[in-house]
Formats: structure tokens, sequence, C-alpha cells
């Protein structure tokens, strides 16, 4: 008898695909829990300042933002200079930014002078508005950094993940709120 005969068992691959949906359940379960008190509906508004003035203005609005980018979905992401994690999202972050816009927001990270050096230092060309004291964190209902908020064409809040979210995840979101 071979080795692989347990492949060609049916209990095995229902077992198999039993596990599989356990962890999706608890990966979900999960999510939801870090994500329970965020806001729905509608995306706060917001004015911050940018970390690096871009076309000449020192601030940005969200609903300036979002007029630049109709028709299809947008990243915000909350980050901080001190989350280790938001480190390791970086690149998935800039990698997404290449076809999809994206709004960094350095939250509780300093003030602008602060964050601009941070975004010097890891060679972030990133559009990057300053909520010092996390006010617009809180006013989303965020729980913890990373956090990546995709939103509609509407400005509705589609989907938020909190932590670490790869690149086709985040591209799972947003072909999901593209719908």
């Amino acid at each position: 008898m071979s080795k692989l005969a347990f492949l060609k068992s049916p209990s095995w691959w229902l077992r198999q695909l039993g596990f599989l949906l356990l962890i999706f359940a608890l990966g979900q379960a999960i999510a939801w829990w870090q994500s329970r008190s965020v806001v729905r509906g509608a995306a706060p508004a917001f004015a911050l300042p940018l970390a690096l003035p871009i076309d000449g203005h020192n601030a940005i609005s969200l609903d300036a933002w979002l007029a630049q980018h109709a028709g299809g979905p947008v990243v915000l992401y909350f980050w901080a200079e001190w989350c280790p994690i938001c480190k390791l999202q970086q690149g998935a972050i800039s990698d997404v930014m290449r076809d999809t816009p994206v709004l960094t927001i350095a939250t509780q990270s300093g003030d602008v002078a602060a964050v601009k050096k941070a975004l010097i230092a890891r060679q972030l060309p990133w559009l990057t508005a300053v909520d010092e004291r996390g006010a617009l964190w809180r006013s989303y209902g965020l729980s913890g950094v990373p956090t990546t908020v995709v939103l509609d064409a509407k400005g509705n809040i589609a989907s938020v993940s909190v932590g670490y979210t790869s690149v086709w995840m985040l591209r799972v979101k947003l072909w999901w709120a593209a719908q």
C-alpha cells in the first residue's frame, strides 16, 4: 500500500476542510472582536496637518481627498511611529499605494516635525496626515495600530483590519469595496 493512500480517502479531505473552516471562522471572530467599536457608515470627516506638504498645502481634509479620488475605493492607514507591527506593514502599504489611493495617518506619534523625521528616516514618501493626540483615531472607534480602513466610492467604511494585513488581503478588501 502506498504511503500516500490516505490522500484518496474522502474522510481525510473532509477533516482537512473542516480544519480550514475552523481556522477561517476563528480568524473572522477575532477580526470582528477587534473592530466591534468601529464607526459604521460614513467615515468621520477630518482636517489634519500634513507631515510633508504637497502642492503647497500643509493640511488635508477627508472630503477634499475623497473628491480627488472619486470613483473607486480608497484606503486610510492608521499607524504609529513607535509600533513594530506598523514597520512590518510598511511594504504592504507601499505596494498597495502603487495603484490605489492611500492616505496614511500617523496617530499618537508626535507633532508634524516628529512624523516628518520618521518618514524621512524610513524613506517613506507617503501622503501622511498627523493625528498628534489620537483624536481622529478615537473618533473612528479604533482599538489598535496598525489599522487599515477601506472606504467605498461613496466614502462609507467598507472594511476595517486591525493588525498586520497582507497585500493580497488588502487587495481582496479593495475588490470587495468596489462591488
